[in-house]
């Protein structure tokens, strides 16, 4: 996405973090992963992600904007986000929360892990 057709948010995740611990904004972002994802499919698609956009605010984005955030986080191409995609694009998303974010990963990989991925 060029940084003309950035959209402007407000950055909560930092915020979620201080107030829940590492743990539970992982298990925040899993959520907040199923309520986007293609339920037949287990990843975020397009179309799953147009539909579902008005459930985090989104709803005013227009589809090169949606097909935007779809291609920043897919790094295996296959035009859609798996979970682990989705988690890594909320945290490069998140200036503050990329400082944090290798102590968060240690945490979460010598606790119980990631427990709400596939």
């Amino acid at each position: 996405m060029d940084s003309k057709d950035c959209v402007d948010f407000e950055d909560l995740l930092p915020v979620m973090e201080e107030k829940l611990g590492g743990d539970a904004l992982i298990g925040e972002l899993c959520n907040g992963f199923r309520l986007l994802m293609d339920s037949d499919k287990g990843v975020i698609t397009f179309n799953s992600l147009r539909k579902n956009a008005a459930l985090f605010g989104l709803q005013d984005l227009n589809d090169d904007e949606l097909r935007g955030m779809i291609e920043e986080g897919d790094f295996d191409g296959d035009g859609a986000l798996n979970q682990m995609e989705f988690c890594v694009l909320m945290f490069r998303l998140s200036p503050e929360l990329m400082d944090k974010s290798r102590f968060l990963l240690e945490e979460a990989l010598h606790g119980d892990g990631f427990p709400c991925f596939y």
